[in-house]
């Protein structure tokens, strides 16, 4: 179950930090509706590596879509010499 607290806690922010963890952010919540999200750094960078990870998996699907795939064993000597 996600941790969800409202804005205002964060005057003990102690408290708040306290609640993260690498597997559960700490959604804040403003006017009701969610507009934060505290998360461990470690978790933070896996995750914009997973995204860097599927832009560039995606750039290759297209450049393979549009400029046509390569056979493996032509892959093979472009990456082995």
């Amino acid at each position: 179950m996600p941790n969800i607290k409202p804005i205002s806690d964060l005057r003990n922010y102690n408290e708040v930090l306290r609640d993260v963890t690498a597997e559960e952010p700490v959604f804040l919540t403003k006017n009701g509706r969610g507009r934060y999200a505290v998360m461990d750094i470690q978790e933070y960078e896996k995750s914009q590596a997973m995204v860097k990870l599927l832009t560039e998996l995606a750039r290759g699907v297209r450049s393979g879509q549009e400029e046509g795939w390569l056979a493996l064993d032509d892959a093979e000597k472009m990456l082995l010499g």
